[in-house]
């Protein structure tokens, strides 16, 4: 296998059921095409989080083989995700005076400090600082101010935190495998990158991504997000439900689910019947389809209720105009759209990436929507770090990676101009303290 010549990224999406890891070559119109997919069930991770060091390891190995034998190349470094109920968000804001009457990056960068300047729990760190929208004196509603004349810059963002230890996990067990991590995204914001249209974003929307360990919710309004959470039930807890309602094993269940699973009972025809297999050396029996539908509806009902509850608690349930948007794996079950209209009583569409390279017909499911996210992020790093754009690869406690407006020609020189007058007035107040002793 070849050292990489091409200009490569990497995505590997660590889920509770599944890995996936992606390698896609960017093109020169800074597009990208898929060259090489590794999937493996997944081991050693219980919703969203791990829980088996070695059993991830082997895991990401394997998935990571597969992709790299598939594309041809070897990597070193990948972009990966975290999710799980550790994660927690809420807003902020900051404001700074404008130095130079004309707003430029060095004043987005002030602005953005102050605002971060949070106090957290110690078990916490954050992950993103994400801008909502600028203020310049009394115009507000503004996106990008860079260029623009004011006095008073203030900004609103979106702050989001994830536990230190879960986080620390995730990072050893990719670098046990010989990787080094370059991004750690949050779930629903990868997911929402790939699936959500900017028409959505601009009207309202609330991402619903259904995967086997975790539900992600990320909603956007006015074309900035404005609330995330996650839901510790999901897919898995289906198939739980299944292997002890019907007394099956769980591999079973699985199957069962994904291949007779309905999510409305209705909708099952009444003569319909299935084979359930038995437990150890049990025979199998035969049971109405209905009574498969009768134990999933239930459970996603109750799931998309919690969706509901959440949504109204943080006041955006009468906001999100363009409706809900259903992606992951378990989106895929038979009548999830007419579910979820009834409980949310919006429009509810089932989103898949929005990708036309190679191996389309692959990678246009929901259940990739994460990982198509994590390459576009990637994509995005890499574009930023070629221009000079400083960035953290993997946030460390306390540390945060900005998301700023596009646009930046002038960041890496402002931040050295800013260390050198820092070390210029540190100078000065030492030659201030000597003059100060001697003469007292």
């Amino acid at each position: 296998m070849s050292e990489p010549t091409k200009d490569l990224i990497v995505a590997l999406d660590i889920g509770t059921s599944k890995v996936v890891a992606m390698i896609a070559e960017v093109q020169p119109n800074n597009s990208f095409n898929v060259i090489g997919i590794g999937h493996h069930p997944s081991r050693g991770m219980k919703k969203g989080m791990v829980v088996n060091i070695e059993e991830t390891i082997q895991t990401i190995q394997y998935a990571m083989e597969e992709a790299e034998l598939r594309a041809g190349f070897a990597v070193r470094s990948v972009c990966t995700g975290i999710a799980g109920s550790h994660i927690h968000s809420f807003n902020s804001s900051g404001m700074v005076a404008v130095k130079d009457t004309e707003i430029t990056q060095a004043d987005i960068d002030r602005v953005l400090e102050t605002a971060r300047a949070v106090s957290i729990p110690a078990d916490q760190q954050i992950l993103h600082v994400l801008s909502q929208q600028f203020k310049v004196n009394d115009q507000d509603d503004i996106r990008n101010p860079i260029g623009m004349t004011g006095m008073r810059l203030e900004v609103k963002v979106h702050i989001i935190t994830g536990s230190v230890s879960a986080a620390q996990n995730i990072v050893k067990c990719i670098r046990r495998c010989g990787l080094e991590v370059n991004e750690l995204v949050l779930q629903p914001l990868a997911s929402s990158m790939a699936v959500l249209t900017q028409d959505e974003r601009d009207i309202g929307v609330a991402l619903v991504d259904i995967g086997g360990g975790t539900t992600d919710i990320a909603i956007f309004i006015d074309g900035a997000i404005r609330h995330t959470a996650v839901i510790p039930i999901a897919g898995d807890q289906v198939t739980n439900d299944i292997a002890m309602a019907l007394r099956t094993p769980t591999v079973e269940a699985e199957e069962l689910k994904l291949r007779y699973g309905v999510s409305k009972q209705m909708m099952v025809p009444p003569d319909s019947v299935i084979e359930i297999p038995g437990v150890g050396d049990r025979v199998a029996r035969r049971v109405k389809r209905q009574s498969l539908a009768a134990v999933i509806e239930p459970r996603l009902e109750e799931l998309f209720v919690l969706v509901q509850r959440n949504l109204t608690e943080a006041g955006f349930e009468h906001l999100i105009a363009s409706g809900v948007v259903l992606t992951g794996g378990t989106s895929l079950l038979p009548g999830m759209t007419e579910l979820a209209e009834e409980v949310f009583m919006k429009p509810v569409r089932i989103a898949q990436p929005a990708y036309d390279g190679n191996l389309s017909d692959i990678v246009c499911n929901p259940r990739y929507a994460t990982v198509v996210g994590l390459l576009m992020e990637a994509r995005k790093h890499k574009g930023e770090s070629a221009a000079g754009v400083g960035r953290a690869h993997v946030p460390a406690r306390g540390q945060a990676k900005v998301d700023q407006p596009t646009g930046n020609t002038h960041a890496t020189s402002s931040r050295v101009q800013s260390n050198v007058n820092d070390g210029s007035q540190q100078s000065v107040w030492t030659k201030m303290k000597e003059w100060f002793v001697k003469t007292f």
